[in-house]
C-alpha cells in the first residue's frame, strides 16, 4: 500500500477531539496525514532546516554521469598536470599497482589436463619465454614506444585520470614473431558519429544490444582536442569478432547498473583539489611576499607642499609612478627627505594555521581515494602498529586495483596472445580449440608484481612463523603474503640452489639465530591469481 493509501485509525483521544473541538481534531488529523506521509528517515525530510535547499535528482547513470564526462576528464587531467596532490596520488597508486608490470606465471590446470606436476611446470616455463618475445618487445605496441609492462603504466594512469580508456587488439604482421598488436584510444575519441545525442542503443559512442551488453563503438579518427583541424571520421569496432576474438576491451569501473562510461578517480574531490591548490598558491605568495620585507614611503602632505613648487610636485609624482615597487636586495642605508616616513607590511606570514588546515583536507583527499593520509603523504610519524596499519589498508586498495588490472587487461592479452602462438604451432595445446573448458586449462595463470615491503622485517617473519606453527595458515599462503611468489617454486629453486652448493662443497648454516632488523623496506613481489588456475 503506498503513503497516499494509507488508512490513519482514529484512537480515544481524536474521538473525543471529534466530539469537543472538532477543529482542533482536524488539525491534529492532518498532522497525522502529513507525518504517516513523510517516512521515517529525517534524510529524505523536505521541511528540515539543513536539508531543505538540498536539490537532488533520481537520474540513471546515463543521467546522471555522460553531461558531466568531459569536463571531468578535462579537469581531472589538469589537476594531475598541476595539483601536487593530484599528481602525487597517481604517481604512487600506480607506482604501487603497476610498478615494474605484472609479469606472467602460466598456470595450467593440472587436474583437468591430466599432466603431472613436472609436465606442468615445464610447459609454463617454455610458454614464459615464448611470451617474453611479445611482451618485451616494443612490438606489441602498435605504436612501436611501449613494452607490455610500460603499456599496463599506459592504461593504468588513463583510466584514473579519463574515468576509462580503450584497447584495440588487431593482428598486425611486422616481420615479427607474433602478430597481435595493441593500440590504446583515450576515452574522448570513443564518441557517437556526427554528435548523435544518446539514445537507448547508443550512448557516448558505445552500441548495445537490446540487453545494455556493448556490441561495438565508435572511434573518431583523431582527438576531439586536436589543434590540427581536419573533418572527423568515425570507424565502428565490434567488441568480439569471429570465434568471439575480444576485438576491443573497454577498461573502466563499473559504479552503477547499467553504466556505460567510467568516471575519473577524483570526480568526488576535484573542488577539493583545486581548492587546495589555490590556497597553497595564495599562501606561498604571501609568504614570498613577506621574505621581500616590502615597505611603503609616507610623506606628509604639509611638508610636501612646504619643499616643492608645483613643478617640481609634478615632476617628483611622475618619478614616483615609473618605481615597479622592487626593493635593492644590497642592504644599504637610503636617505628620505624631511617629512617622509618608512612604514613596513608585515602579513604574518609563513601562516601558523596552513598546516593544520591542510592536513585536514589531505584526510579527506585519502578517504575518496581509499588511500590512508599517512601513506598519501608518504610521512608516518606514529608508531610501528599505527604505520602498519595504514600500510596495509593501502595495500588492499593496491590489491583491488592489481586485481582489476589482471582480469580486465592482462589475462585477456595473454589469451589471445596464447591462442595465436598455438594456431602458429609454437606452443603444444593439445584441446586448446576444440573445448572451451580445456582451452581454460591452458590459459590459466597467475599475475605476479612489485611486492609491498616491510616496516620491521623480523618481526613480520617472526609472526609469519608463528601462524605456522600454530596451523592457523600455511607456508603458500606466508610466501604469497611476504613477496608474491608461491612456496613450491621457492621451494624447486632453493633445492637447485642447495644441490649445487653441496656438488661445490660449499657448507652453508641452514639456520641461523642472528637476525637483522632494518627501517628500510625489503622489495618483493604480490601476485594476482586467474580463476582458472590450478
Amino acid at each position: 500500500m503506498s503513503k497516499s493509501n494509507q488508512k490513519i485509525e482514529s484512537n480515544m483521544i481524536d474521538k473525543a477531539l471529534e466530539y469537543i473541538a472538532p477543529t482542533i481534531a482536524f488539525k491534529r488529523r492532518t498532522a497525522r496525514v502529513a507525518l504517516a506521509m513523510t517516512g521515517g528517515y529525517q534524510g529524505a525530510s523536505i521541511t528540515r532546516a539543513a536539508l531543505s535547499n538540498w536539490k537532488t535528482t533520481a537520474g540513471s547513470s546515463e543521467a546522471d554521469i555522460s553531461p558531466d564526462l568531459p569536463p571531468l576528464r578535462e579537469r581531472s587531467r589538469d589537476l594531475s598536470r598541476n595539483s601536487p596532490v593530484a599528481s602525487g596520488a597517481l604517481g604512487q597508486t600506480t607506482t604501487n599497482v603497476i610498478g615494474t608490470g605484472l609479469s606472467l606465471e602460466p598456470k595450467p590446470n593440472t587436474n583437468i589436463l591430466k599432466l603431472t606436476d613436472e609436465q606442468a611446470a615445464e610447459w609454463a616455463a617454455y610458454t614464459k619465454f615464448e611470451w617474453a618475445l611479445f611482451a618485451s618487445s616494443k612490438d606489441c605496441d602498435i605504436t612501436r614506444r611501449l613494452n607490455f609492462y610500460q603499456l599496463q603504466d599506459l592504461i593504468f594512469r588513463s583510466r584514473w585520470e579519463s574515468g576509462d580508456v580503450f584497447v584495440l587488439t588487431p593482428n598486425k604482421p611486422r616481420g615479427n614473431v607474433y602478430n597481435l598488436a595493441l593500440q590504446v584510444i583515450e576515452a574522448d575519441r570513443v564518441s557517437n558519429p556526427n554528435r548523435q545525442v544518446n539514445n537507448k542503443t547508443l550512448v557516448d559512442g558505445i552500441k548495445l544490444d537490446e540487453y545494455g551488453a556493448p556490441i561495438s563503438c565508435y572511434i573518431s579518427d583523431r582527438h576531439p582536442g586536436d589543434i590540427r583541424y581536419k573533418p572527423t571520421k568515425w570507424d565502428e569496432y565490434a567488441f568480439f569478432g569471429k570465434d568471439n576474438r575480444r576485438n576491443v576491451l573497454h577498461l573502466y569501473r563499473i559504479l552503477r547498473p547499467g553504466q556505460v562510461r567510467g568516471v575519473p578517480e577524483v570526480a568526488a574531490i576535484i573542488e577539493q583539489l583545486k581548492q587546495l591548490g589555490t590556497y597553497t598558491n595564495a599562501e606561498l605568495q604571501a609568504a614570498v611576499t613577506s621574505g621581500m620585507f616590502s615597505v611603503f614611503v609616507k610623506m606628509d602632505p604639509d611638508a610636501f607642499g612646504d619643499l616643492f613648487d608645483k613643478d617640481a610636485q609634478k615632476t617628483y609624482v611622475e618619478d614616483a609612478g615609473k618605481w615597479d615597487g622592487s626593493l635593492d636586495n644590497g642592504g644599504r642605508a637610503v636617505n628620505i627627505l624631511p617629512g617622509e616616513s618608512i612604514e613596513s607590511a608585515n602579513p604574518g606570514r609563513p601562516n601558523s594555521e596552513f598546516d593544520p588546515f591542510v592536513q585536514s583536507i589531505l584526510r579527506q583527499i585519502g578517504m575518496a581515494l581509499e588511500i590512508p593520509y599517512e601513506v598519501l603523504i608518504m610521512h608516518f610519524q606514529s608508531s610501528y602498529s599505527a604505520a602498519r596499519a595504514a600500510l596495509l589498508s593501502a595495500w588492499r586498495t593496491y590489491r583491488r586495483w592489481r586485481d582489476w588490472t589482471a582480469t580486465e587487461f592482462c589475462q585477456p592479452v595473454y589469451e589471445l596472445w596464447l591462442a595465436e602462438a598455438v594456431a602458429n604451432g609454437r606452443i603444444n595445446a593439445p584441446g586448446f580449440f576444440a573445448d572451451p573448458l580445456v582451452r581454460a586449462a591452458w590459459c590459466g595463470a597467475q599475475w605476479i608484481g612489485d611486492g609491498p615491503g616491510s616496516i620491521d622485517p623480523s618481526k613480520e617473519v617472526d609472526a609469519a612463523q608463528k601462524r605456522v606453527d600454530m596451523t592457523i595458515s600455511t607456508l603458500e599462503a606466508e610466501s604469497i603474503l611476504h613477496d608474491g611468489v608461491d612456496w613450491e617454486s621457492k621451494f624447486r629453486q632453493r633445492s637447485k640452489e642447495q644441490k649445487m652448493l653441496n656438488e661445490a662443497g660449499l657448507n652453508i648454516n641452514k639456520q641461523t639465530n642472528q637476525t637483522s632488523q632494518t627501517d628500510n623496506p625489503v622489495d618483493g613481489q604480490d601476485t594476482v591469481d586467474s580463476p582458472l588456475n590450478d
